[in-house]
């Protein structure tokens, strides 16, 4: 890094500074979030902006720094990363309910029992329904969960957060598509990108 300019050293070194007070204010949310009985979807997204979207945007902005970037680029690699941190997200969202164990890893008990604020579920609590009504009598047992997540599913919730997952991958693809990455470093941001939204429930 010694053969940055000075300026350019100072800034990476703000962008990094930022990214970390992001990371702690979205885990400070996170674990705030357990507690609280009055959240709805529009608290969602700015939790989980400071969890892998801001990790991901720090990178891309600071590379795109390092590697010589205009302003244009600078911001378009941000929201790449932005963007596709949140759509990774909320993907893991779905399958942390709807998810195949045997092709996740993950056990799709695990956040009803866990009694997660994941978007499916805040956006079944919108519903104010069965879901809701079951939700509020406390924790969700392991033999339950079935049950619930096909509630939850009948209450439009899988279909509001895939839609949402949708959402933020098309304006991932958009922003890296506006950074326009030549040769092989656009093949593997693509193919990074491809990677990490390939699983789904």
């Amino acid at each position: 890094i010694a053969s940055y300019p000075a300026g350019t050293v100072v800034r990476a070194a703000q962008i990094l500074h930022n990214t970390c007070l992001d990371l702690t204010r979205g885990q400070f949310m996170d674990i705030s979030y357990e507690k609280r009985n009055d959240l709805g979807v529009e608290d969602y997204w700015p939790m989980i902006s400071g969890k892998t979207a801001a990790l991901l945007a720090g990178c891309g902005q600071i590379g795109a720094l390092l590697g010589g970037a205009d302003e244009f680029a600078l911001e378009s690699y941000r929201s790449f990363g932005h963007y596709l941190g949140l759509a990774f997200q909320v993907q893991d969202d779905i399958l942390g309910i709807w998810g195949d164990e045997a092709v996740t890893g993950k056990s799709a008990a695990s956040d009803l029992v866990e009694g997660k604020k994941s978007l499916p579920v805040l956006a079944g609590l919108g519903k104010k329904g069965q879901f809701a009504a079951r939700w509020a009598e406390g924790p969700i047992g392991p033999e339950e969960v079935e049950a619930v997540a096909k509630q939850l599913a009948s209450e439009s919730a899988y279909t509001f957060t895939h839609e949402a997952a949708k959402q933020m991958t098309d304006l991932a693809l958009t922003s890296l598509r506006a950074a326009d990455p030549q040769g092989e470093a656009g093949d593997a941001l693509f193919a990074l990108t491809e990677k990490l939204l390939s699983h789904q429930a």
